[in-house]
């Protein structure tokens, strides 16, 4: 049966409209973002299929163009319709750091940097440049591949630093395994980092591990 003749209080999004959307279930919120079915299958249901398919909504929103491609009722003008909402709801969160002082809301920070890096296939290293009052002068990527003294050059994060006329930074990097725990070569790199930058009168507030759940912070783990 078409969505349209399912009773009003029980459609996606007369229920968004009337609950909010985190009362919905990922398979309403992606049927909403389909629109339509295919034959046999309405809009829920071809969304409750695809999430099995995927193993999730996060595989989903993380697949590339041809593996997005390769399923049932998907294409590029969905898969461009899924980055453009996936890139504003970045953007989103980045003006909101930019208006607020980082560390007054540093759960955002986080949210921020999870949604930055989770999806990276490969280790990357970045820094957000704060200003005197904590707020988001820009955040980089500064190094790819494996995080660690030898591949991290504390003269290029200073240089930044420098370019930015940043009075802080928050370190951060990802872990791709989805393990978030610090490794000895994390907290050799921080220390090292810090170090640099305070000859420069920059201030490391934190770094941010980000994998799978919550990212991890090595200042409320008392690593730094």
């Amino acid at each position: 049966m078409s969505i349209r003749n399912w009773p009003a209080p029980e459609r996606p999004r007369e229920r968004l409209l009337s609950l909010g959307a985190a009362r919905l279930s990922d398979a309403e919120l992606l049927a909403i973002f389909l629109r339509t079915g295919v034959s046999g299958r309405s809009a829920v249901d071809l969304a409750r299929h695809l999430l099995s398919e995927f193993g999730g909504l996060r595989a989903l929103l993380e697949a590339d163009l041809p593996a997005f491609c390769a399923h049932l009722g998907l294409g590029p003008a969905k898969f461009a319709q899924l980055q453009a909402v996936l890139e504003m709801s970045r953007r989103h969160l980045a003006e909101s750091l930019r208006r607020d002082s980082a560390l007054e809301n540093p759960q955002q920070v986080r949210h921020y940097l999870k949604s930055l890096l989770r999806h990276e296939p490969h280790e990357v290293f970045g820094c957000v440049f704060l200003d005197s009052k904590h707020r988001v002068l820009a955040f980089e990527v500064l190094f790819q591949g494996s995080i660690n003294t030898a591949y991290v050059h504390p003269r290029q994060v200073v240089k930044r630093a420098l370019a930015h006329n940043a009075a802080s930074v928050i370190l951060c990097h990802n872990h791709p395994s989805g393990v978030s725990e610090p490794s000895r070569a994390d907290i050799e790199l921080t220390k090292r980092l810090t170090q640099a930058l305070a000859l420069v009168d920059v201030v490391v507030l934190d770094h941010v591990i980000v994998g799978d759940g919550d990212p991890l912070s090595l200042v409320e783990r008392g690593l730094m």
